[in-house]
């Protein structure tokens, strides 16, 4: 079922105030399974997490972009001076400016911006996505006006992308909160995605993995937790989604995919640090505190 297993705890007091279930599974470098909680196999809807591989099909289709700029492709960013910027050079590849963006309007998700800015569709933080998937549209000659629409060849192309990347065939589609398509596939599927991203020889993938690598920053924002912990850990793949998704990959191929249920994404940093340290890698992470009066009264922790 879609509860899965506790995978964090949430106390106050020395005494456990919540629990946070979902589901997680970690691969080996040779593919095999390492672990899991819940069930994997569930289909899901994978939300940000997934924009890699989106990207990889833009790429394949002829998105020729700097790597600073394709990890913006990949990026559910912080709306930062920086990241708009990027965005905007990006839609200036094809002559292009905000106004071709069809993400929904959005205040950045930086919290001193979000409580100073309006509403724009370049703030939204899935803009540098929808920048890629136009230029995408323009250099290939396609319609741009209905670039989000599931029968457009740019959507057809990254529901091959993802099914070819997981495995895995698609069981349903629906719409994401950007307004882009989103696919149904397994967290497994997922795991398997990223973990071909990861070792594929293919110049694609390789492309899209070490430009997020080398530009973090793109991927997120300053502090926040993709962003964290590619710059805290050598060589990690990370990207996390709504609903409390998050994926990650190493080097060497090990790889993992996790969900929290209840869609709360407080849980996320916990779970994923507690999987990194399974694999032997130490993400830097604090544990997070709750608090009573302003004080540290509690922790949320990983179950395993």
């Amino acid at each position: 079922m879609m509860l899965g297993e506790v995978l964090a705890e949430v106390t106050r007091g020395g005494k456990v105030e919540s629990v946070h279930a979902g589901h997680v599974v970690a691969l080996n470098a040779d593919g095999t399974i390492a672990f899991q909680k819940g069930d994997p196999t569930l289909p899901m809807y994978s939300r940000s997490s997934l924009k890699s591989i989106q990207a990889s099909a833009m790429v394949r289709a002829g998105l020729d972009l700097e790597p600073r700029l394709l990890a913006l492709v990949c990026a559910s960013h912080a709306g930062t001076q920086m990241h708009q910027t990027g965005v905007t050079a990006i839609l200036a590849k094809a002559d292009l400016d905000e106004y071709s963006l069809q993400c929904v309007m959005d205040r950045p998700l930086d919290e001193e911006l979000r409580r100073t800015s309006q509403p724009t569709r370049l703030a939204m933080n899935c803009s540098g996505k929808h920048a890629g998937m136009i230029v995408t549209c323009a250099i290939n000659g396609w319609p741009i006006d209905s670039y989000l629409s599931p029968e457009h060849p740019l959507q057809q192309a990254i529901f091959k992308e993802v099914e070819a990347m997981s495995g895995e065939s698609i069981v349903n589609t629906t719409v994401d909160g950007c307004g882009a398509p989103l696919f149904m596939f397994s967290l497994l599927g997922l795991a398997r995605a990223v973990r071909t991203l990861t070792i594929s020889t293919d110049p694609v993938h390789h492309s899209i993995a070490q430009a997020c690598r080398e530009f973090p920053e793109m991927v997120s924002g300053p502090g926040r937790l993709a962003t964290r912990m590619m710059q805290n850990v050598e060589g990690l793949f990370m990207k996390d989604g709504a609903e409390a998704f998050n994926v990650a990959s190493l080097p060497d191929g090990r790889a993992f995919a996790l969900k929290i249920s209840d869609g709360n994404s407080r849980a996320v940093p916990a779970v994923t640090a507690a999987t990194l340290k399974f694999f032997g890698v130490d993400a830097g992470e604090k544990e997070e505190s709750t608090f009573g009066g302003g004080k540290p009264v509690g922790t949320i922790r990983a179950t395993f």
